[in-house]
C-alpha cells in the first residue's frame, strides 16, 4: 500500500499559495491551480503543506491530490525540464519565435507551434531541452514531439527521449526459409 498521500510537502521559500475549493499555487517561475476533490482536505502548516482525507474510500484521490500539489510546487520553484535527441543522418530541429521546425526524413519538414508557457532550446540541432513550471504539460509536448518520427528499432534513428536505451533488433536474414 503506497503512503504517498500522508508525506508533508515542504514550502520552498518565494512561494505563497491560497487554499480554497482549489490549491493555488504561485511562485517565481509561474502559477498553477490544482482542484481538491471533494473528502480531501489540505493545510498549510509552518511552512508544510499537509493533505488529509476524510474516509479510507478517498485513499487514491488522496495520493492523487498529494502528487499534484508537490509537483505544482516544485513547478513554481524550480522546474521542470525533458530532453530529447535526434538521431539520424540529416535528421535536425531549429526553433524560431516559438516555433520549431523538423527535418525528420519526410519529403517536407514539420512546423510544431509551442504551446504559451514552454520554453525550448536547441544544441547542436539534435539535442533539444523542454523548460516549463507545468510538468504535465512539458512531458505532453515532448511526448508529441517524440510522435513525430518515433525510434525505429531496426535503424536506432528518430526521435527520442535523453538516455532512453533502445533495443536493436536484427533485421531479415537474406534466403532463410525459401522453398520448404
Amino acid at each position: 500500500m503506497s503512503r504517498v498521500g500522508k508525506k508533508p510537502i515542504a514550502l520552498p521559500s518565494g512561494v505563497k499559495i491560497q487554499i480554497g475549493s482549489e490549491l493555488q499555487v504561485e511562485g517565481p517561475k509561474g502559477k498553477l491551480v490544482v482542484p481538491i476533490p471533494q473528502g480531501v482536505t489540505v493545510e498549510n502548516k509552518n511552512g508544510t503543506v499537509e493533505i488529509t482525507r476524510s474516509h479510507d474510500k478517498y485513499a487514491g484521490l488522496h495520493g492523487l491530490t498529494r502528487a499534484l500539489a508537490a509537483n505544482a510546487i516544485t513547478g513554481v520553484s524550480t522546474g521542470w525540464v525533458r530532453e530529447l535527441d535526434i538521431v539520424g543522418i540529416g535528421y535536425r530541429c531549429d526553433v524560431k519565435n516559438g516555433i520549431a521546425t523538423f527535418t525528420l526524413g519526410y519529403s517536407h519538414s514539420i512546423e510544431f507551434l509551442l504551446p504559451p508557457g514552454v520554453e525550448m532550446t536547441v544544441d547542436k540541432q539534435t539535442h533539444i531541452v523542454l523548460k516549463s513550471h507545468d510538468r504535465q504539460l512539458v512531458g505532453q509536448v515532448a511526448a508529441n514531439m517524440r510522435f513525430l518520427r518515433p525510434p525505429d528499432p531496426y535503424k536506432n534513428k528518430g526521435v527520442r527521449y535523453t538516455g532512453e536505451i533502445l533495443k536493436k533488433k536484427v533485421g531479415k536474414s537474406g534466403a532463410g526459409g525459401k522453398g520448404k
